[in-house]
């Protein structure tokens, strides 16, 4: 059975690789690193009409890393529509190991204590990698990801990378660039770490800050209310 170690794993996203298997129960994992990489830029997320009511009606309850295994399992679980998943045993461990480091992140959709959808990724740098998504109700993902791009825009990240291109990420604005272009937009993200040390939490000096929303809420006037779905509508709609 493969263990893959953390500093392997950051090293490889930090150029562009990422690991991948063919089951959950794989024993091995490849390495992977797109010709043509899709990426969603922070300012171009499409809010559609539709969209913009449903995250305004907080039809969900939506948390950032609550549970971050449980997501990352629900991920992992097998659908109609995906009988099979990359994520082994062994990526979900790493990616168990980098959340507790710090670097792993994730977004829940709760509908009362049920877990109906959600995301999570990777933080490296001013980057985020997003590694799956996932929705058990409709919308729940896309819900998701518009906090996730209101969470990395307050954060000050800069790239946004989705791995491979979908239908689905396409009509929420993501885009195919050329390997050598994604490899420069990655350079800009991490180089304003490049030179510092990591911190016991994971985060380094000049790195995005995964936390920046939940400051934002704490600031606003209604001290301690947590940010809302017209909040998250109306960072989108600001910073588009």
């Amino acid at each position: 059975m493969t263990v893959l170690d953390p500093q392997l794993v950051l090293g490889a996203y930090s150029v562009g690789v990422f690991p991948m298997a063919d089951a959950r129960d794989a024993d091995e994992v490849y390495w992977v690193e797109p010709r043509r990489r899709a990426i969603l830029p922070l300012d171009g997320f499409h809010l559609s009409r539709s969209l913009r009511r449903r995250i305004a009606a907080d039809d969900f309850h939506v948390t950032a890393d609550r549970d971050f295994q449980a997501t990352l399992r629900l991920c992992a679980e097998s659908a109609t529509d995906r009988p099979e998943t990359w994520i082994s045993t062994a990526i979900e461990r790493v990616f168990l190991d980098l959340h507790a480091r710090g670097y792993a992140h994730s977004v829940e959709c709760w509908q009362g204590e049920r877990l109906v959808g959600g995301l999570y990724g990777l933080a490296l740098g001013r980057a985020f990698f997003g590694e799956s998504m996932v929705s058990r109700a409709t919308d729940a993902s896309k819900v998701a990801l518009a906090w996730l791009i209101a969470r990395l825009r307050a954060g000050g990240f800069t790239l946004l990378d989705c791995q491979f291109q979908t239908s689905h990420l396409a009509s929420l604005g993501a885009v195919e660039i050329d390997r050598d272009d994604y490899v420069a937009l990655l350079g800009a993200a991490l180089s304003t770490s490049a030179s510092s040390a990591a911190s016991s939490s994971g985060t380094v000096a000049g790195a995005g800050d995964f936390a920046a929303l939940d400051r934002l809420g704490a600031l606003r006037d209604s001290v301690s209310a947590p940010l809302s779905g017209k909040d998250i509508v109306q960072l989108l709609v600001q910073t588009s």
